[in-house]
């Protein structure tokens, strides 16, 4: 995956999301850890691998895709709010361990972990245990950029309609 150019797009949304807000001069890091934890708990809804109670099936791949990619956007931000976006990433992405369920539990760990420390190390962890959960879901790489591609330029129309 293209980290530098996810970045650098990431940054432009950002940038320009907090000029048409009036946020430059805010400290967004909680309410984007927060944004995280609820696009990743809409993931999972849209997976329903936690509701045993329930026969029916996961939402369609796509869907799905794009709830994911849209934590992407948060774990980007997040990382450009700490100014790891010059960093050199070697992000190790082995077979997760576990079912879907477990690495979601794994990834709410890691983004608690981070949201205590801001530790780089910690980032990468979190981006790790992401990417995992992407393994577990069915996405390459090459998908999840393609939907991030797309899915930055809903996020720009959303803003020129004043979402």
């Amino acid at each position: 995956m293209e980290l530098s150019k996810l970045f650098q797009m990431q940054k432009a949304l950002d940038q320009h999301i907090e000029e048409k807000h009036m946020l430059q001069n805010e400290d967004l890091f909680d309410r984007k850890v927060l944004a995280l934890l609820v696009e990743i708990g809409e993931l999972a809804n849209e997976t329903r691998c936690f509701k045993f109670w329930s026969v029916k099936p996961s939402s369609s791949k796509e869907v799905v895709l794009e709830e994911f990619v849209d934590g992407i956007h948060f774990i980007l931000s997040l990382g450009i709010e700490c100014g790891f976006d010059q960093e050199t990433y070697g992000l190790n992405v082995a077979e997760p361990m576990g079912n879907v369920t477990e690495q979601f539990l794994h990834t709410y760990e890691s983004i608690s972990q981070f949201r205590k420390s801001k530790a780089f190390a910690d980032y990468v962890k979190l981006f790790e245990s992401y990417l995992k959960l992407s393994s577990l879901l069915g996405f390459t790489n090459e998908d999840i950029e393609k939907a991030y591609f797309a899915k930055n330029e809903v996020n720009y129309q959303r803003q020129q309609n004043n979402y």
